[in-house]
């Protein structure tokens, strides 16, 4: 592997891998991700069930020498054999956006969370391959805007999310630990930008810019929890991008947190959304009803000590770029029930 300080996520230099291979690589930050390591020259299989991603997602990548698209679920019996590789870099980005996204099946989260993240580490494993986890906040907000702490009952709503979570970091762990493993940990915050849902599950948290967005562009009223005064920590797509490639680049096994350090408020957010796209949606505060909740916040000290991170969109420009590109998108096609595709779909760390 080339040294760490010789990469530059941006495109200035290619990346170390030849191969690399994505899971859940037909999602919000997977698309980024494919498309990036293919910009730096790296060969990337895409692996994804479609249950929450999109092919529509990394259709623009299909016609790209070095990039094949395998619609297989990591969970599955036999999907490590089906993945020849050999791949130098391992990315897990498949599982759950959000307690909310896939309420009707828990078992799949926690599928994901566990035999798939056995999965991805075997394959890994065999071929000698970095491996990279995609986590979430050791917090885990719930539909209603309340927390699941460490000590949780694990049987108690909406927390599958944080049992798959914290089991899939401990996995990876553990084979840090026991096995030696070049296996390493990203704990990603809220990030936004081209190509995130902004309807349906995983959005239904007030003020933040998918739900936003998704009420702007609707013509509905953008809801504000409370005063408006709550605050939210933005990390834009490349920014994130970035982070990821960097920690994989390097053998860093502690949890390395890859969130915005800037924190506008939903109010803030709420008015530069509807001055963006011309909406003449109303702003409407609510109850909020995670009043008390403390938003879990990035801590990203080792990541710009130890791997020279440093976000460099703001957040106001990262909602340009985001308004930009959803301008350019045609619109979700309805569904039978009135839901819309994209609705449907989660994403991960949508």
């Amino acid at each position: 592997m080339m040294p760490m300080a010789a990469f530059s996520p941006r495109g200035e230099s290619r990346a170390p891998w030849d191969r690399v291979l994505v899971t859940g690589g037909a999602g919000f930050l997977g698309s980024h991700l494919c498309t990036r390591l293919l910009d730096a020259g790296a060969e990337v299989d895409c692996l994804d069930n479609l249950s929450t991603g999109r092919a529509e997602k990394v259709a623009h990548l299909s016609g790209r020498p070095g990039f094949r698209f395998l619609e297989r679920d990591v969970s599955e019996p036999g999907c490590a054999e089906a993945l020849p590789g050999p791949y130098d870099l391992v990315l897990h980005l498949a599982g759950p956006a959000s307690p909310a996204a896939r309420p009707e099946r828990p078992v799949d989260v926690l599928d994901a969370g566990s035999v798939g993240t056995r999965t991805a580490l075997a394959v890994a494993g065999r071929d000698g391959a970095r491996f990279l986890l995609a986590s979430s906040p050791p917090v885990c907000p719930d539909a209603r805007g309340g927390d699941v702490p460490d000590d949780a009952d694990p049987v108690r709503p909406h927390s599958v999310c944080a049992e798959a979570v914290r089991f899939a970091e401990a996995l990876v762990a553990a084979h840090a630990g026991a096995h030696g493993s070049n296996a390493g940990i990203v704990r990603l915050f809220t990030g936004y930008g081209p190509g995130m849902r902004t309807d349906g599950a995983g959005t239904e948290v007030a003020g933040t810019p998918a739900a936003v967005l998704g009420q702007a562009l609707a013509g509905r009223p953008v809801t504000v929890p409370g005063d408006g005064s709550r605050t939210h920590p933005l990390c834009y797509v490349d920014d994130m991008v970035d982070g990821v490639l960097l920690v994989a680049a390097g053998r860093s096994v502690r949890p390395v947190d890859i969130g915005g350090d800037e924190e506008p408020t939903a109010a803030e957010i709420a008015r530069l959304v509807i001055e963006l796209t011309g909406s003449g949606s109303p702003l409407a505060f609510v109850e909020d009803t995670g009043a008390g909740y403390v938003q879990p916040r990035p801590v990203t000290g080792f990541a710009r000590e130890i791997f020279g991170w440093l976000p460099s969109v703001t957040w106001q420009d990262g909602l340009e770029r985001t308004v930009a590109a959803l301008r350019g998108r045609p619109d979700p096609v309805p569904t039978a029930t009135g839901e819309t595709a994209e609705g449907r779909a989660g994403e991960w760390w949508a």
